[in-house]
């Protein structure tokens, strides 16, 4: 009985040493694995791409239409436009002009578009608009000419699943060597409130004119295809 014991006590013994070094092993197996690598995320840019296209595509419906619904949904609350005068626009301003329908012209066409896509939820857009005889009307009723070719940028950001416009720039293009006229567009840097005297002193009345929007916002934009009646 002794001896039979003893061979069990060894046996198990034996046993627990074989548990304990397995177990040792699968922990450094564990330590030792490389940590798996973070799976990468798929961008549908033919589906953003698409999406984003027929939302500035849709801009010539939404201005002769005067689609203030359309402005409201696809603008954010805290969008901001530059606008090529260098003043500075926001979602307000636009639903603004499309209530009151201050902005108009014969033609309002768009080439050039593209779409980069940044992430599967930002991109931007650019692209270049020719507008002819194109008024814009100021809030004394007076009207300005804003016809030119311009170029501009949108940039888009997906929000709770939509996507929204939130910042916009435009500028003209100038034709190389080509130089002001004296029926030039009005400009702050061209009021005549802004003139210095034939004494280059400026007098005590003069005052700053207002900055006055000369270019529509870059949130406007028609397609080759689809022209407002005049």
């Amino acid at each position: 009985m002794k001896r039979n014991g003893f061979w069990l006590m060894l046996s198990l013994a034996f046993a627990l040493a074989l548990l304990s070094g397995c177990q040792k092993a699968a922990e450094n197996a564990n330590i030792m694995a490389p940590a798996a690598s973070p799976t990468t995320e798929t961008i549908d840019t033919a589906a953003i791409e698409t999406e984003l296209l027929r939302i500035e595509n849709d801009w010539p419906r939404v201005v002769r239409e005067k689609d203030v619904e359309a402005v409201k949904r696809i603008e954010a609350d805290d969008a901001i436009f530059l606008y090529p005068d260098g003043t500075v626009g926001d979602k307000t301003t636009d639903v603004k002009d499309m209530e009151t329908g201050a902005l108009s012209a014969d033609s309002w066409e768009i080439s050039d578009l593209k779409v980069t896509v940044l992430g599967k939820d930002a991109a931007v857009v650019n692209g270049r608009s020719v507008v002819k005889n194109g008024k814009y009307k100021l809030p004394d009723g007076k009207s300005i000419d804003i016809s030119g070719q311009y170029r501009f940028i949108d940039t888009f950001a997906r929000r709770n699943g939509e996507w929204k416009l939130v910042a916009g720039a435009s500028t003209p293009i100038r034709e190389p060597g080509a130089t002001a006229s004296p029926t030039a567009k009005p400009s702050p840097a061209a009021s005549p409130a802004m003139r210095p005297s034939p004494e280059m002193t400026a007098s005590p009345a003069t005052r700053p004119s207002p900055p006055i929007r000369i270019v529509p916002p870059p949130r406007v934009r028609v397609s080759p295809a689809v022209r407002p009646t005049p």
